[in-house]
């Protein structure tokens, strides 16, 4: 089983982003040291929930501060971004890294990221297929071409070339259906419990998708008991979640979703790996065994402190992933 952890980059309130850049980059050097097999790391435009506008440029320099731990984009928004372009900086962060890098692509959201970035709602709307269809087109062959209704390009040589699947973020009954008709890993989302995902998986598999190595997400956070590790979390995150979520803008009149924050802390401590490390080794084998999934990345920024995120990490590493069934030992760097 595959166990990494999933950087959101939050910002708590007081936060300056430039700090909590510089912390996300020592959570990954932690996790390296801590034996996790990667990082992924999130992307968002023009709001507190998360401050890394973009996952690729974070996880260059990831890469480049560590020897072993793989380092993934969850996920490097494509609704905003050419295909291409970004099949172009997978590539050069596969040969530079020598494979360790991932890239984790999604839709993204109806939000004003699709105004400033000139895309529009259509591209998000109804070109996320074509999209897709181009990048992975761009990462499996030394040429290609696009004649679509949102790309349209004459031949041309991929410099460099490199053969990567992408990871794809999957909502929606629509996207999960994506996923399999080209065979692609899915990511399913802290969210959404083990159920959900069991769900998902199975829906992925009726559409005719082959059975592969999708990546779960989830909160992770151990401390000498669970209730301290849920009570902990059930104080720090709502000071997140509350304005970062009201970040999200949507580029029309649509109403911008909302969410009972404390009933959502309450869910995320209550359904994934929160607590003592009994408990969190459980929740990790609950999730293994309904979901099918061998991949899970653990969300650990939630108690708000650079330094309790790096204790996490250290804790996670020494009390959880050793006894997590079939692990394999992490490389040698």
């Amino acid at each position: 089983m595959r166990m990494g952890v999933f950087l959101v980059a939050a910002a708590f309130p007081g936060q300056e982003p430039a700090q909590v850049l510089g912390d996300a980059l020592a959570a990954v050097e932690a996790a390296e040291e801590a034996g996790f097999d990667e990082v992924w790391i999130a992307e968002h435009h023009f709001m507190s929930y998360g401050v890394c506008p973009s996952a690729v440029a974070f996880a260059a320099m990831a890469l480049g501060r560590t020897r072993r731990i793989g380092v993934g984009t969850a996920v490097s928004v494509l609704s905003t971004r050419h295909p291409v372009a970004l099949a172009e900086e997978a590539a050069m962060l596969h040969h530079l890294s020598g494979g360790r890098f991932s890239l984790g692509v999604g839709r993204g959201g109806p939000w004003v990221d699709l105004e400033v970035f000139g895309t529009g709602l259509p591209r998000f709307e109804r070109g996320f297929a074509e999209s897709l269809d181009v990048l992975c087109s761009a990462l499996s062959r030394d040429r290609i071409a696009a004649d679509g209704e949102f790309f349209s390009f004459r031949e041309v040589t991929m410099v460099p070339s490199a053969r990567m699947t992408p990871v794809v973020a999957c909502t929606s009954a629509e996207t999960t259906r994506l996923a399999a008709d080209r065979g692609l890993p899915m990511l399913l989302g802290m969210h959404v419990g083990d159920e959900e995902k069991a769900a998902a998986v199975a829906a992925y598999e009726a559409a005719g998708g082959p059975r592969t190595r999708h990546v779960a997400a989830a909160v992770g956070h151990v401390a000498d008991t669970t209730d301290e590790a849920v009570q902990t979390l059930r104080k720090a995150m709502p000071r997140w979640l509350e304005p970062g979520l009201a970040g999200y803008t949507p580029v029309d009149g649509r109403a911008r979703p909302s969410r009972d924050i404390g009933r959502y802390v309450d869910f995320l401590t209550g359904t994934h790996p929160v607590g003592d490390a009994d408990h969190c080794v459980a929740a990790i084998e609950r999730t293994r065994a309904v979901t099918g999934i061998e991949h899970l990345i653990l969300m650990v920024e939630g108690a708000g402190d650079s330094s309790r995120t790096l204790e996490n990490i250290r804790r996670l590493g020494a009390d959880v992933l050793p006894r997590i069934s079939s692990r394999r030992a992490p490389a040698s760097g």
